[in-house]
């Protein structure tokens, strides 16, 4: 295959030699982000300056974002977590490029979570684009076809100018490579908060599936066998990208930095996915890893170093897009849709028969060696030789201080109880079509509607339902279930809750379509890891994430950490996102989310406390934040999960209560189909009854001939749980208080985002 030729005339190369002569040259360290006694320590390991192409490799891989240099201390942690799911062993967990959990029926799913915030703020449609395709590409790794994706996004005000600037390219960008990629995306958020502006998050999330003997490793042993580099070429996008963007605060006018954001080609993705996995099927591959951030760097050093500790590679064999780029900037490239593979040189020529036939190129660029060094030549002069550990896993590790802010008893002092409260039916009834039409509570198909949720025929719930679920046997009808939540308001009242309600609105939003929850994944997005406060919160959330796991009995397999979010001295609220995955045996059974006919009984599942800070209704009628969160009961929602695995098939319909509280679930359970209902609530206080946004709660619609069934299955969980009505008719009748016809929910449920947006 041909490769592009490279200017060769290059009269300063910076190579091993020269550096071991030219000890004091100055060198732009500080520019490429790193500290001084961290470029001080890379001069101790390796007995001299580095050459600028070392220098590049350390820099952006010791980098916030591919280092996790700040948070490790904190994450060490949930590696103490038992590595059993509910449903059997993990396969493969943190370390890896995705965490893979045996599902049943000799299937295993792998599954992530990644950010993309910092590009997406500088151009949003290639930075979100880029974000789908880089977590693509780490369920890839692992051996597994990609089989659906998710998108939870957070946005600033929805009049901001500068949501109006990234959201639409965000949106396009989400949807335009992930629809290109034929992978249907089922699940996700669209929040918005002030703290957003300047710095949206753009998480993005896949799930894979695979057979357990197809699993893949990243790793390079075996000396002598071939280093191959497949995919797209490199080109000059995406140097010291989301690395180096990802690993500074934005000034309050913008990045201070602006480097180039990976250009996405997600046809040429598609052609990757299929030629990898038909590499993988012909049992042509030892090793492999995807090149996301940091690119080659991360490639050579992360191979070399989990496998035989040794790798030689030709750099000018590398094909290029642009013949000018220099050393460093290839290593520092993070040009998407390649690939890196570890093969036996017995196998090359069907390796290479197999990229032929999708037109993928395909390089040999090097060997696997015993050296226990990482050695890169530049037309036979070396410009690397680096431990590869030392590149790839034994970074700086900051122990960063952290304290409880001092406005942290104060903020929670200040509670929602004295804020002036709906009395009347008719403030009940505007205080409702309020809370619907509010950003964060409206519908979000003008999002939505630009992914293609159904693409392939597997998908059995998509958005707007509580979680996404994907049938990945098509015999059997085995499935697996996902959900990502975290409300940022709750986590910054009270971190170590916060997290813990993130991860029980995941767990209770599988739970609620009939799947049983395994396994999390999480992206912990929070400000400034220089500011004590941001790491408290930080701290707080990974310690309450830990604790939640253990009790709730479900490992962490992976994740993502985005610090630095914050503009100027601003940092988002902390967002730690959790995702929950789980598994039905029987996709058939799935528990539709809402009201589906007429006749059920509704009845509502968990205790309802006075639980108002941090609501949406205190949010959005009182731009109030303070007090305590609800609280979080792991017990209860384990033992509603249980009730609600067991009452599928039972239930015709369920729908979790979250944001927006028992009135918001039940305006979008009528929604749904157009179906009304008639409720009478079940305490003395009707705004709380409806506003509350306790947690552990659920509304279920059943059949009335089975009502003393669902009966049965509650009680036997120990869940709480009253009949508080009937589906039926045209509106949303509350017993005492008020009446809405559906039609009038919808209108101002579904006008909010098109009038904002589509002027």
């Amino acid at each position: 295959m041909a490769e592009t030729s490279v200017d060769t005339a290059r009269p300063t190369l910076d190579t091993v030699a020269v550096a071991a002569g030219d000890p004091d040259r100055e060198q732009p360290w500080a520019d490429l982000g790193l500290k001084d006694d961290e470029y001080q320590r890379i001069r101790e390991i390796l007995g001299r300056r580095p050459t600028s192409s070392e220098l590049a490799m350390y820099s952006v891989m010791w980098s916030e974002h591919c280092s996790y240099k700040s948070s490790k201390v904190h994450l060490k942690q949930f590696g103490e977590l038992a590595q059993e799911t509910p449903r059997g062993r993990m396969l493969a967990g943190i370390g890896e490029n995705a965490g893979v959990i045996d599902v049943g029926q000799g299937y295993a799913v792998t599954f992530k979570v990644e950010s993309h915030n910092h590009p997406s703020y500088v151009e949003p449609y290639q930075g979100a684009a880029t974000g789908v395709g880089g977590i693509v590409r780490d369920i890839l790794a692992m051996g597994a076809r990609p089989v659906a994706v998710v998108d939870p996004l957070r946005f600033g005000p929805l009049d901001a100018d500068d949501t109006h600037r990234v959201l639409p390219g965000i949106v396009a960008g989400v949807g335009g490579y992930g629809n290109c990629l034929g992978l249907p995306n089922v699940g996700g958020e669209a929040v918005f908060d002030e703290t957003y502006v300047g710095n949206p998050l753009v998480n993005a999330g896949c799930i894979g599936v695979l057979r357990h003997e197809d699993l893949h490793l990243a790793k390079a042993s075996g000396a002598g066998n071939h280093v191959i580099l497949y995919g797209a070429r490199t080109g000059g996008d995406g140097i010291g990208g989301v690395s180096v963007l990802a690993s500074e605060t934005f000034d309050a006018d913008g990045p201070a930095k602006r480097p180039s954001v990976q250009v996405g080609d997600p046809f040429m993705e598609k052609l990757l996915i299929e030629c990898t996995l038909e590499l993988f099927k012909a049992g042509v591959v030892a090793g492999i890893q995807d090149l996301g951030g940091a690119g080659l760097s991360c490639a050579t050093s992360e191979l070399a170093s989990a496998g035989d500790g040794g790798m030689r590679c030709e750099l000018d064999k590398v094909p290029l897009r642009d013949s000018t780029l220099a050393p460093e900037e290839i290593l520092m490239s993070e040009s998407q849709e390649r690939m890196m593979a570890v093969v036996e040189p017995a196998d090359l020529e069907a390796f290479m028969a197999v990229c032929e036939k999708w037109d993928v190129e395909a390089v040999v660029i090097g060997e696997v060696t015993e050296t226990g060094r990482l050695e890169i030549t530049w037309h036979g002069e070396v410009v690397v030789d680096v431990p590869p550990r030392t590149v790839a896993h034994d970074g700086p590790v900051y122990n960063r201080p952290f304290a409880r802010p001092d406005w942290q008893d104060a903020l929670q002092a200040d509670g929602a109880e004295t804020l002036p409260r709906p009395q009347t039916g008719d403030e009940l009834r505007e205080t409702l079509l309020r809370l619907l039409a509010s950003p964060n509570l409206c519908d979000k198909s003008w999002i939505t509607d630009q992914y293609d949720r159904y693409v392939q025929g597997n998908t059995v719930l998509a958005q707007p339902s509580d979680s996404g679920m994907v049938r990945i046997d098509e015999e059997t009808d085995l499935g697996v279930a996902i959900a990502t939540d975290c409300n940022g308001r709750f986590a910054k009242l009270d971190p170590y809750a916060g997290a813990q309600l993130a991860l029980a609105e995941s767990y209770r939003n599988v739970a609620t379509g009939g799947a049983t929850p395994l396994a999390v994944s999480d992206c912990l997005n929070f400000g400034s890891p220089e500011d004590p406060a941001v790491m408290w919160q930080f701290a707080e959330a990974c310690r309450g994430l830990k604790d939640g796991c253990a009790e709730l009995g479900i490992p962490v397999t992976g994740g993502n950490v985005s610090l630095y979010n914050q503009t100027g001295e601003t940092p988002i609220l902390p967002t730690p996102v959790v995702a929950v995955l789980g598994v039905i045996d029987d996709v058939t059974s799935r528990t539709p989310t809402g009201f589906q006919a007429a006749g059920d009984r509704i009845m509502l599942l968990g205790e309802t406390r006075e639980e108002l800070s941090g609501s949406e209704w205190a949010h959005v009628v009182h731009g109030h934040l303070g007090g305590l969160p609800p609280k979080a009961d792991l017990a209860a929602e384990q033992r509603l999960a249980r009730a609600l695995a067991d009452a599928a098939g039972v239930v015709t319909g369920a729908h979790d209560l979250s944001d927006g509280g028992l009135a918001q679930a039940l305006a979008e359970s009528c929604l749904r189909n157009g179906v009304g209902a008639t409720v009478e609530l079940p305490g003395d206080d009707a705004f709380v009854d409806l506003f509350s946004e306790s947690a552990a709660r659920a509304v279920v619609t059943v059949a009335a001939e089975r009502l003393p069934e669902l009966e049965e299955i509650v009680s036997r969980a120990g869940v709480q749980a009253i009949t508080i009505g009937t589906t039926g008719g045209d509106a949303l009748e509350v017993a005492s208080a008020f009446s809405i016809p559906v039609a009038e929910l919808r209108d101002a449920w579904t006008a909010t985002l098109p009038a904002a947006l589509d002027a």
